[in-house]
């Protein structure tokens, strides 16, 4: 069934850094909105590429993909619903630093540099709530570093599927948006590292793992795994 199509002023008006804007506001930068819609697989920038705006997503997650000769490619993060991405490059005017490809099937909405600065300058409301955006990206970047930092590779991967799953106790499946190299990338493992954890959680019994598919047998006894290893 196709998604029906909602009009820009709504859709921005849904996602938190828009949430408490007026009207008016909402109008002035809807008219500076492009929609995209991508199929999974599908790049919508290179590393390197002019900037022209910052992007939301409607639904649909995008993976961003950081490469260095030294290293080759990388996932740096991945942006679902609600998140937005590309500020900080729009800001400083510089070409992008990474590549963005859906993960999945994807609506973004497409906001312009010039549309987003004619508001900053206008409204403060609207400034604060870009601030208090990249502040917040900021904190889960220096978060992230953290558990990058301490503990083994075992502890950043359960606490990678804790973040990812919301359910309760009992069987979950958390789907990898991404192949399990570049998921060791992010988590700075190498892919042989990563696959031993993965064999080494299936015969604890507390995984059992079928491509991407991560079935979480016990969230609890997950945990409990987790801060054992960090005693």
């Amino acid at each position: 069934m196709a998604r029906k199509e909602i009009a820009p002023e709504v859709l921005l008006a849904r996602l938190s850094l828009f949430k408490e804007l007026d009207a008016a506001t909402l109008v002035r930068l809807t008219a500076g909105i492009t929609r995209r819609s991508l199929k999974r697989g599908e790049t919508l920038f290179h590393k390197g590429d002019p900037v022209t705006g910052m992007y939301v997503v409607v639904y649909g997650e995008v993976r961003l993909i950081a490469s260095t000769p030294a290293r080759g490619e990388r996932l740096s993060g991945i942006v679902g619903p609600g998140q937005s991405f590309g500020e900080p490059v729009m800001f400083l005017e510089r070409p992008t630093l990474v590549a963005a490809q859906a993960a999945t099937d994807a609506l973004l909405l497409h906001l312009s540099k010039n549309a987003v600065f004619a508001e900053l300058e206008r409204n403060p409301k609207f400034a604060r709530r870009m601030i208090a955006g990249l502040s917040k990206r900021i904190e889960s970047l220096v978060r992230e570093l953290d558990r990058q930092a301490i503990g083994s590779g075992t502890e950043r991967f359960i606490a990678y599927l804790l973040r990812h799953d919301g359910s309760g106790p009992g069987p979950s499946v958390i789907t990898l948006p991404a192949a399990k190299g570049a998921i060791a990338s992010q988590l700075n493992l190498t892919p042989e590292h990563f696959s031993r954890i993965l064999r080494e959680l299936a015969d604890a019994g507390l995984v059992k793992v079928k491509g991407r598919m991560i079935t979480v047998l016990d969230l609890d006894r997950l945990e409990l795994a987790a801060r054992r290893r960090s005693r």
